[in-house]
């Protein structure tokens, strides 16, 4: 099938009422994933005074779901393109079940391990899977709504299970296990809006025509053969994301004790208030970049606000919440342009390696910066005796977002010129290329 013929497939059903539904059981699905992913943080007191788990211990349950994910990225995105998106999707959701069983039942610790290396392939499957699934199902000029909607949703998961031990406080009182069968009841939910996309997917609405082309053989030495609008997007995927995961989920409580005298309460607040906001900001973006178009330049405003970020955290007095909003909205902003901007650089029967190549070196991106960061801390000896000591690791996250931005205006300036695949279109319908 030509490249043309297989783009309009994967666009049959863009104005499908239908679509509505493929994305109610995307985000169901990855927000179930979401939740399991984040279960051991809540139950973590309870794996120490029950079950007498060193920290060690307790950070390989997290920490193991991460090998999948960098062993198997660019595979998962391959087995997208030859076998169809939705039945990777139920694949991975099944697999995540069984995984979250053996943590639940987590006894010796070692079938917890499995457990959870288990979970991992699912996790790093599924979300690219559904992303890759609903490009096919929505229009050019829906894409980003519908992006940043299950990216949206996909954070109500991680909501519910930090606030489960309030809501499922009874399950917490019975000790660690409970809550973990409650995390594999909400995957087995997950399993179940997999299964009824896949079947969605297999049984069109009349007249919609077909969403994908029919699977083709995978030609390895074209698998790379991407355009540089596409490396020049997954150069801010990864750099964007190796400055915010390291720094808000590792290093940011920490320093807004020790650096700006917050309470360990008060920096919990300031830094969850990023992830909220996101849940409700992140569709607002996504419909902006839908009606307005100027993806790019949208993502070179996202990327600016990091580097901004870090100048007034370590040059100023200014209140904390100053740049809690800078960052908020940069954190809503750039997913909800981003993962959708790279649908339509990518043709579609490759879309699934593209992602699958982005979440590989995103991975690994996040891991060595995580690692980079925390040793320039440890050089420089910060912490609650030594807050200048920080400074370093602040100025290493502003040269690293400033090669985010780099990166964006490159984007920016190639998708301006003949060579652009239409990102600065409002409701374009013109086809990608790659």
């Amino acid at each position: 099938m030509s490249h043309a013929a297989t783009a309009s497939a994967g666009r049959g059903s863009g104005d499908s009422p239908l679509r509505w539904w493929v994305l109610a059981m995307a985000a169901i699905a990855v927000s179930s994933s979401y939740y399991e992913s984040d279960v051991i943080g809540s139950v973590a007191d309870l794996l120490a005074r029950q079950r007498g788990f060193s920290q060690s211990q307790i950070g390989m349950l997290n920490a193991i779901m991460n090998v999948p994910t960098v062993a198997l990225a660019l595979i998962n995105g391959v087995l997208i393109d030859r076998y169809g998106a939705a039945r990777i999707a139920l694949w991975a959701a099944g697999i995540g079940v069984i995984g979250a069983a053996l943590t639940a039942i987590g006894n010796p610790y070692e079938l917890m391990v499995a457990g959870r290396f288990l979970f991992g392939m699912s996790e790093g499957a599924i979300f690219i899977a559904l992303l890759a699934g609903l490009a096919q199902w929505f229009s050019r000029g829906g894409i980003a709504l519908g992006a940043s909607l299950y990216l949206s949703l996909a954070r109500v998961g991680s909501y519910l299970e930090n606030t489960s031990t309030a809501w499922a406080h009874s399950l917490f009182e019975r000790g660690w296990q409970a809550p973990l069968w409650l995390g594999t009841g909400v995957t087995i939910v997950g399993l179940i809006a997999a299964l009824v996309y896949y079947w969605m997917d297999r049984h069109p609405p009349v007249g919609a025509g077909a969403r994908t082309a029919a699977p083709e053989r995978v030609v390895w030495r074209d698998l790379l053969k991407f355009d540089m609008s596409y490396w020049y997007i997954l150069g801010v995927h990864v750099l964007y994301a190796s400055v915010f995961f390291p720094f808000r989920q590792t290093y940011a409580v920490e320093y807004f004790q020790h650096a700006k005298g917050l309470t360990r309460p008060e920096a919990g607040i300031a830094n969850s208030w990023v992830f909220f906001a996101a849940i409700f900001a992140t569709p607002l973006f996504g419909l902006l970049a839908d009606r307005l178009g100027h993806r790019a330049l949208m993502l070179v405003f996202g990327t600016l606000l990091l580097p901004l970020t870090f100048v007034v955290l370590g040059l100023t007095d200014l209140t904390l919440w100053v740049t809690t909003v800078m960052m908020g909205i940069s954190w809503s902003l750039v997913p909800a342009v981003i993962w959708p901007a790279t649908t339509l650089i990518v043709a579609p029967r490759r879309l699934g390696t593209a992602l699958g190549l982005i979440t590989l070196i995103q991975a690994l991106g996040i891991a060595v910066s995580n690692l980079a960061a925390g040793w320039l801390a440890d050089k420089a000896g910060a912490g609650a005796q030594n807050p200048a000591g920080y400074s370093v690791m602040l100025w290493f996250f502003f040269l690293l977002s400033l090669t985010a931005l780099t990166s964006a205006v490159l984007l920016w300036r190639r998708e301006t010129s003949p060579l652009g695949h239409g990102l600065e279109v409002s409701r374009s319908s013109a086809p990608a290329a790659a």
